[in-house]
């Protein structure tokens, strides 16, 4: 696909375990690959609703009457389901990368490969900006969201260059960013280090982990009884929380026990950690960071 290339596409869709008649939800629904593997299981009793809140995702709507799009971001699954008088489903997929149509939009600033405006919005309509971030975040805040959220030691090294240099013209392109900051980015470590800071800015832009997190407390009382839940994450900050959602229930400490020592995770983990093959990050190099993990209704 010219849009995006599906990750672990067989592996994501075998886990969500399809029965023909079942409900079924793609959250990240994008160029739509993950969806029209849904709907070629699905027999003509069966439902697939798809969540995406760019607008570029809409061009790729799927024209079969057992598909609903709803143009919205997926922390309001629960909301726009009852909206369609759904309560409970089968299978919810959710695919958390950026799509390869937006790295490879210069305008939309997700890539440091262009020279385009610092913009980072998934919702076009989000008042937040990549831009806005970058010019007018305080330097301590600055320092936070690109320790935690991009995990690099010397944020605030990072940070202080930042807010000197737009001091005097704000920096409003990707290029202008690379150059401020050429001095924490060594031939070898470059691009690594770029991805680092371009994450950190994104998740912040996009709110991202805290959607996840509103995300997947919905997900144990959206599931009927052995449905299942498949999700693929791109980089340790998504996985750790999936991980341990699926694992306690909870994103911080570790969940209660009863009088006899049992503890209530909503959710159990099927299989192992599922990577992809070596033949698929060979033929699509994005693959390479992704992480798929299963779960079903305990």
């Amino acid at each position: 696909m010219n849009y995006h290339n599906p990750v672990l596409l067989k592996e994501s869709i075998d886990g969500l375990a399809i029965k023909e008649s079942g409900v079924y939800v793609d959250v990240t629904f994008g160029g739509g690959g993950h969806s029209r593997e849904i709907l070629k299981r699905l027999g003509k009793g069966g439902k697939l609703f798809a969540f995406d809140q760019d607008p570029d995702a809409a061009a790729n709507k799927i024209n079969d009457d057992r598909f609903v799009f709803t143009p919205e971001n997926f922390r309001y699954i629960s909301r726009f389901l009852r909206f369609h008088g759904v309560r409970k489903v089968d299978g919810i997929l959710a695919d958390l990368g950026v799509s390869s149509h937006q790295f490879d939009e210069a305008d939309r600033g997700f890539s440091t490969r262009f020279d385009g405006d610092l913009d980072m919005r998934m919702n076009q309509k989000s008042k937040n900006s990549a831009k806005k971030i970058i010019n007018e975040y305080t330097e301590e805040k600055l320092a936070e969201i690109l320790f935690l959220y991009g995990e690099l030691r010397n944020s605030r090294k990072i940070a202080r260059t930042i807010v000197h240099h737009r001091s005097n013209n704000p920096i409003e392109t990707s290029f202008r960013l690379k150059e401020v900051l050429q001095q924490f980015l060594p031939k070898s470590k470059e691009h690594k280090i770029l991805a680092q800071i371009y994450q950190a800015i994104r998740i912040e832009v996009n709110e991202e982990l805290e959607v996840l997190k509103e995300f997947l407390e919905q997900v144990p009382g959206l599931l009927n009884e052995k449905g299942r839940l498949s999700v693929i994450s791109y980089h340790s900050l998504e996985d750790r929380l999936v991980k341990r959602f699926i694992r306690t229930g909870l994103f911080d400490g570790e969940a209660e026990k009863d009088v006899f020592g049992n503890t209530n995770e909503p959710l159990k983990k099927v299989g192992k950690l599922i990577i992809p093959s070596r033949e698929e990050i060979k033929i699509n190099n994005r693959a390479r960071s992704a992480k798929l993990r299963i779960a079903t209704l305990k």
